[in-house]
């Protein structure tokens, strides 16, 4: 075969799996155990880069975004509220618009101690913002304990603008 004819198949092999990566699906590892059970550190899941160009995240569904806090590496947290939601956390027990939330996907790593954001709100989600949580309550960092880094405020939302997509299955 002509070697100019392999390497343009080549170039444009590797242009169709950066475009593929880019806005259709990417892989994603696990960093941490902030969703364990549900997902634990070193598991790789399929990034879904589509389905929130059509819609919004809903409650439930497993997100990856851009830590409100800075950084240039994604987290994913499951959406517990979407804008125009009312939500509270009592001794660690999610309460959405005034009702106990039933999440049989929540892990208390430490279930006898009140941490930091174990009792929190009621906030009302903004517009076009997700109030998320990590599977594992105690040992995730997430919209009940992130602060701007330059005032020290709670940050307690994700803009829609931050999320990079749906987190789908493990590969």
């Amino acid at each position: 075969m002509n070697p100019r004819r392999i390497i343009i198949i080549a170039l444009i092999t590797l242009a169709a799996g950066l475009a593929v990566r880019r806005w259709i699906a990417a892989p994603i590892y696990v960093a941490s155990d902030s969703m364990a059970p549900t997902m634990t550190a070193g598991g790789r899941l399929l990034l879904d880069r589509v389905t929130y160009r059509f819609r919004s995240p809903r409650r439930g569904e497993v997100i990856s975004f851009a830590p409100p806090e800075g950084g240039d590496y994604g987290m994913v947290k499951r959406v517990i509220a979407v804008g125009g939601d009312r939500v509270e956390l009592r001794r660690k027990k999610v309460y959405l618009n005034g009702q106990p939330l039933r999440e049989d996907y929540a892990y208390y790593a430490r279930p006898g101690e009140i941490l930091v954001g174990d009792n929190l709100g009621p906030l009302t989600v903004p517009p076009g913002h997700f109030f998320v949580l990590g599977d594992n309550r105690d040992l995730s960092h997430d919209s009940s304990s992130w602060k701007d880094p330059e005032t020290g405020e709670p940050l307690y939302f994700v803009p829609l603008s931050a999320v990079a997509g749906k987190v789908r299955g493990a590969y």
